[in-house]
């Protein structure tokens, strides 16, 4: 069982005080008490204060006071003005300087109960708030490793095999793949887990920089060092250090890294004292090492160091399983995120999902989705809220089962050039088919005739035209068949 709240009342009637305390204290509720808003405010920065109940008339420090300064001091403890002299000109600033509430003398027992229970609640449900928050800001920061298909299966089976060791990974894979989730994956599963986990990006920092952000430096080893700072291998020291992108590290800096994993130690820059650490690296990059080593661009001896094992990890046309996956927690992630209330996504939209072939990867996608979910009007995602070379896809798709079997969009466009989403007959007018093929997209784009004009690759005005000239077509018919 949690702890009972803690009630803090300041009312200089000493009778008031004893009153309110017995009352309150039957509750369950802890209560301390002070005279007067300077004791108040003293006790309210020793914390553990969940709630104040100031009178609004007192000595020194008046209610309104306090409750100014209870707002700067603690701004999540609520206040509730109590007093006997009350008006509506005082309920109003009370209220609007951020009161929860205003009772004024003599008040029912019931109601002053009631009125701290609401402003109780409303606390827990600040804090709870806010847990949700941090979770997804985790989420969005840190996300999931999340994944059904083999090839994700076959990944995550080498990372529990090698999380408990000590070896040093290399993490393969393109732009977008999740190289750094699969480095805290390693991280979470090693016994390390419970010892910090440091990422760096290589390519992000200038030479310059990244000596000293990677080892640390003395106070005066350069303009600017106005004291020591600790370097990222001292803050992962009893943990993981994960170097993003070692391709793009300099020829400076290579052999200071290949020192560390050779020997565990290290000084910072503008230092003589060495340092030891204790960090298990895991490396990653987006180009391939044994190439830029043949160039003589990468050292051979430190590309052995971190290639003790290689993980790869598969771009997302490699694990089409997963793309439906990804793309509902993406969604209940950013829904939740931007205040939506959202079922999920038309079959249209998986079709497209499914059929796209995301050069960008997790990231393009996690990208897309989040772009939906803010622009989404209905219950659902439909085809318009997705970018346009992700709905064109729609066009492409033949109903049911498109694109079984593709790998993308050469796939897709295989499959709407053979047998299609609907038939056209040998001796059909080319009017009509342009007719059919127009009428078709916008019917999978909702009637979106911007989409269906960048789609078909054609002007919108060219839309609209035809979608007149096969108007008037239908009435002159209809006039010929009733004639």
């Amino acid at each position: 069982m949690s702890d009972p709240a803690l009630l803090l009342v300041a009312d200089d009637d000493p009778a008031i005080r004893q009153s309110l305390e017995r009352t309150l204290t039957r509750e369950g509720y802890q209560v301390v008490l002070a005279p007067d808003g300077h004791a108040a405010l003293e006790r309210l920065r020793g914390g553990g204060v969940d709630l104040v109940l100031s009178d609004l008339k007192m000595p020194g420090l008046t209610g309104l006071e306090l409750l100014r300064e209870v707002k700067t001091v603690a701004p999540d403890v609520d206040v509730i003005m109590l007093t006997a002299f009350g008006t509506v000109e005082e309920a109003v600033k009370a209220m609007k300087d951020g009161a929860v509430d205003f009772l004024t003398k003599p008040f029912q027992r019931a109601q002053l109960i009631r009125v701290i229970r609401k402003a109780l609640e409303h606390r827990a449900l600040i804090e709870q708030n806010r847990a949700l928050q941090k979770r997804l800001d985790d989420l969005l920061r840190q996300g999931d490793i999340i994944g059904v298909s083999p090839a994700f299966r076959r990944m995550m089976t080498l990372v529990d095999q090698v999380a408990n060791s000590s070896a040093t990974v290399l993490v393969h894979g393109e732009s977008g793949t999740g190289k750094e989730l699969v480095a805290r994956a390693i991280h979470e599963r090693s016994p390390r887990r419970g010892g910090p986990f440091v990422a760096v990006n290589c390519a992000a920092l200038p030479e310059t920089l990244l000596e000293s952000e990677l080892f640390g430096y003395e106070k005066g080893a350069f303009t600017g060092a106005a004291g020591r700072k600790e370097g990222r291998f001292e803050l992962a020291d009893g943990g993981t250090l994960f170097l993003d992108e070692v391709a793009d590290l300099s020829p400076v800096t290579q052999p200071k890294i290949l020192r560390v994993l050779q020997e565990g130690e290290f000084e910072r820059v503008g230092g003589t004292r060495t340092l030891r650490v204790d960090v298990r690296i895991v490396a990653a990059s987006n180009q391939d090492l044994t190439t830029l080593v043949r160039e003589k661009r990468f050292r051979e001896d430190l590309y052995y160091r971190l290639n003790v094992i290689s993980i790869t990890a598969p771009p997302l046309r490699e694990r089409r399983e997963d793309v439906t996956v990804l793309a509902q927690h993406f969604l209940r992630v950013y829904a939740a995120k931007n205040n939506r209330r959202l079922e999920g996504f038309s079959d249209d939209v998986l079709r497209c999902l499914e059929a796209y072939a995301w050069p960008g990867n997790v990231r393009e996608l996690e990208n897309v989705v989040e772009r939906a979910v803010v622009l989404a009007r209905g219950s659902a995602v439909e085809v318009p809220d997705l970018p346009d070379n992700v709905a064109e896809r729609a066009v492409m798709l033949e109903r049911p089962g498109a694109a079984e079997g593709s790998a993308g969009a050469e796939g897709a466009s295989a499959g709407a050039a053979g047998e299609g989403f609907f038939k056209i007959k040998v001796g059909t007018p080319l009017a009509e088919v342009e007719q059919r093929i127009l009428e078709e997209t916008l019917r999978l784009t909702k009637g979106n005739k911007t989409l269906t004009a960048k789609i078909l690759g054609i002007d919108p005005k060219t839309v609209f035209r035809k979608l007149k000239a096969g108007e008037a077509e239908e009435s002159a018919a209809d006039e010929r068949a009733g004639g």
